[in-house]
């Protein structure tokens, strides 16, 4: 989890994905590392080598925030991406840590979810937990069953592959949405479980995961295949939960007049005339995704 160095440990994973050739530096075969070298990363950064070497081996962990923007301009970093490095600049303060609740949705919030019929809407917990979700919102992603951890659901379930149309997109999304709610703290016994088991688990998130993207989940598209109305193309907006921190409500609409809105609806029709789907699916009722798997 590279829990004693966080900033070091970001800094050479950003280091490896910088393209010499996006700075005019010749690439080629006569690398023998991935992306810059350290001296050539100081240089762009306007930092001397010495200082930016202390900084990948810990040795100095709290740049200033002239240093900070100088490297996220190097390693271009989107605003949440510089926030990040931000955090992991800052200094830590030793603190004991409380058991954590289980994560619980408020009862008004799953009576408004459920007042929804035809908006999918489910809600994440700071481990991508699927903590609740309206009838609608199961029958279009079986991702999104309460109890179900997305994280693990999309790296160790087969059916995710086949749900969504762009796997690949979803996979890095998603694991940079983990390390977006995770920030800082990645001592979290929960979180160094889950990512533990999945890097033993799946290359592909042990390599995702080792990129340290940084993405808040907040808007976009997603393209589902579902088996009883076909492929669905869904917006979605995110909403923070006021007074349930790490808590995310997801909403999903499709385009008017579209085939998608079409087909949601149709969706909508089949699941209100089977009375096991109507009010079902609301909230686990244990403490969910610690090792359940949709299966």
């Amino acid at each position: 989890m590279d829990s004693d160095n966080r900033l070091g440990a970001f800094l050479r994973a950003r280091r490896e994905l910088v393209r010499p050739e996006d700075f005019g530096m010749s690439g080629g075969g006569q690398r023998r590392v991935a992306g810059l070298r350290r001296e050539e990363i100081a240089l762009l950064a306007g930092v001397s080598a010495d200082y930016y070497v202390r900084l990948e081996q810990g040795r100095d962990r709290h740049p200033s925030e002239q240093v900070i923007a100088s490297l996220a301009r190097v390693f271009a970093l989107d605003e949440e991406g510089t926030a990040h490095l931000r955090e992991l600049a800052r200094p830590t303060v030793k603190r004991s840590r409380a058991p954590r609740r289980p994560e619980r949705v408020a009862p008004g919030l799953l009576r408004l979810m459920d007042a929804w019929p035809h908006t999918p809407a489910l809600v994440l917990g700071r481990y991508l937990d699927v903590l609740a979700a309206n009838p609608l919102a199961v029958a279009v992603n079986s991702c999104s069953v309460p109890g179900v951890n997305q994280v693990r659901m999309v790296f160790l379930d087969p059916e995710a592959r086949d749900v969504y149309q762009d796997w690949p997109t979803i996979a890095a999304d998603t694991v940079a949405s983990l390390r977006a709610t995770a920030g800082a703290d990645l001592d979290d016994p929960r979180l160094t479980e889950l990512v533990g088991e999945l890097s033993l688990k799946s290359e592909e998130f042990r390599q995702l995961w080792a990129r340290h993207d940084v993405r808040v989940k907040t808007a976009g598209v997603k393209q589902f295949r579902n088996p009883m109305v076909g492929d669905l193309t869904l917006s979605y907006e995110t909403f923070s939960v006021n007074g349930a921190p790490g808590q995310m409500l997801i909403a999903y609409h499709a385009e008017p007049g579209s085939p998608s809105e079409r087909s949601l609806a149709l969706l909508g029709s089949l699941i209100a005339d089977d009375p096991e789907t109507t009010g079902e699916q609301r909230q686990d009722a244990g403490q969910p995704g610690a090792s359940r798997q949709k299966g």
